[in-house]
């Protein structure tokens, strides 16, 4: 290990909280985002904890775009240890009023988004014998009402992290996969669906989290060191996984009780 790694996403919220996390131990951070402003920011910051690294523009939508960034960690690095798979945007709106646009740019964006960061960096690292972190949400795990395409995707990331972490294993390179609940984020910014309410409602959950970026960002690099595969950051998110493990009807029964309330609301505001 060298102390090289990569993350996607990492213009804000988590992704730049991740950065900052490791950056603390000095770590050097090839940096992406389709933000700019935001990638410059998270550098100047990166800088101050106490790491370094680059920056380049990419969109993990376009596969060409993550080869010339792995290159560019060749290049600049000499190789990358970690990846972080953590570029998403965040969609709601129940099944039949999500377009298949709706769709396509999900899983664009939140699954093969994932596979292709993989794709691009799995030949550095299986030369580094490095980790892959891949950034899921309880959303794989629980897949609440009236975010159907959010929840799919999301369940292939942790599908794909479950294939990769047995198939990698010989090449001795890790996988983790995070599935956080709600927590504090700009997650909102990218929001697409197709009522205002949803989003309102998206919002007020992600408000009320007692559990910032940052702390999730202390919890992964905690769980990665101690080699724990499922990363799930809250409390509420494990204890929900052990209750759907055990007795997934009862969670059933529960989200369609939810989802009742939220067509409920959703009348009541269009009333």
């Amino acid at each position: 290990m060298q102390n090289r790694m990569m993350i996607t996403g990492a213009g804000s919220g988590l992704g730049r909280e991740i950065a900052l996390r490791w950056a603390r131990e000095g770590w050097q951070l090839a940096l992406s985002d389709v933000s700019e402003p935001g990638l410059q920011e998270t550098l100047k910051l990166v800088r101050e904890a106490g790491g370094d690294g680059f920056i380049q523009r990419c969109d993990v939508r376009d596969y060409s775009q993550l080869t010339a960034f792995a290159q560019a960690c060749e290049v600049k690095l000499g190789g990358i240890d970690i990846i972080v798979n953590n570029a998403g945007v965040a969609s709601g709106g129940f099944f039949s009023e999500l377009s298949l646009e709706d769709w396509d740019w999900q899983i664009a964006i939140n699954l093969m988004g994932v596979v292709k960061g993989c794709k691009a960096f799995l030949p550095l690292l299986e030369q580094s014998k490095g980790k892959i972190i891949n950034i899921a949400s309880m959303a794989a795990l629980m897949q609440g009402p009236a975010m159907s395409n959010y929840n799919v995707a999301k369940a292939g990331v942790v599908a794909l992290s479950e294939s990769l972490l047995i198939e990698l294993a010989q090449q001795e390179v890790g996988v983790h996969v995070v599935c956080p609940s709600f927590f504090q984020t700009n997650l909102l910014d990218s929001f697409r669906g197709p009522t205002p309410a949803m989003k309102a409602q998206v919002g007020k959950l992600l408000e009320s989290s007692p559990i910032t970026a940052s702390d999730i960002a202390d919890y992964i690099y905690k769980q990665v060191a101690a080699g724990e595969f499922m990363i799930l950051p809250h409390e509420q998110g494990r204890m929900a996984w052990a209750l759907k493990q055990k007795n997934p009807q009862l969670l059933y029964n529960e989200m369609t009780a939810m989802a009742e309330k939220m067509r409920a609301k959703a009348k009541q505001n269009n009333g």
